[in-house]
C-alpha cells in the first residue's frame, strides 16, 4: 500500500484535517497491556500524586501515537512516515470520569522537502485541557 496523496498536488501550508482522541483510565490499561509499560503514574491515581502529579497520566508514547494518526489517516498509509519525533512538553492528565481527557490535534504541510523523493514535512499541534502537550511534532512523509 502507498500513501493516496500526491506529491504534485499538496501546497505548503495545507491544513490536514484535525482529530480529537478521548482517553480514558480503560485506555490506558489496555494500552499499558499492549506496550508492557504498567508504571503506576499511568493507572494509580494515589501514587501518581505521591510523586507530584496532578492525576493519572497518559504513557508519553501512546499520546505521540493518537497524534501522528492525522497524518496517517491523511496520507493513507501509516508506512508512508518515514521519520517521526515530538518532545514532551505537558502531560496528559486523565480524570477518573467518563470524561477523562481529550487529545486534540491538528497538523499541516509545512515544507516539500525533496522533488525527487516526493517527501514533505508536517508539523502537528496536540494539545489536551487547553495545553499544548507536544511540541517539535514532526513529521516527514513520502507522498505518492
Amino acid at each position: 500500500m502507498a500513501a493516496k496523496v500526491s506529491y504534485d498536488a499538496v501546497e505548503v501550508g495545507a491544513e490536514l484535517p484535525a482529530q480529537s482522541f478521548p482517553v480514558t483510565r480503560a485506555t490506558l490499561v489496555r494500552y499499558a497491556g499492549a506496550s508492557g509499560d504498567f508504571n503506576p503514574i499511568h493507572w494509580n491515581e494515589k501514587f501518581a500524586k505521591e510523586v507530584g502529579l496532578p492525576d493519572v497520566i497518559a504513557h508519553g508514547m501512546f499520546t505521540m501515537a493518537e497524534a501522528i494518526r492525522v497524518v496517517t489517516d491523511w496520507a493513507g498509509d501509516p508506512a508512508a512516515v518515514i521519520e517521526y519525533g515530538v518532545r514532551f512538553t505537558k502531560p496528559v492528565v486523565v480524570a477518573n470520569d467518563d470524561r477523562g481527557a481529550v487529545i486534540e490535534v491538528s497538523a499541516k504541510v509545512a515544507a516539500k522537502l525533496d522533488d525527487e523523493a516526493r517527501t514533505v514535512r508536517v508539523d502537528l499541534t496536540a494539545t489536551s485541557a487547553g495545553q499544548k502537550v507536544l511540541g517539535m511534532s514532526r513529521a516527514v512523509v513520502k507522498l505518492a
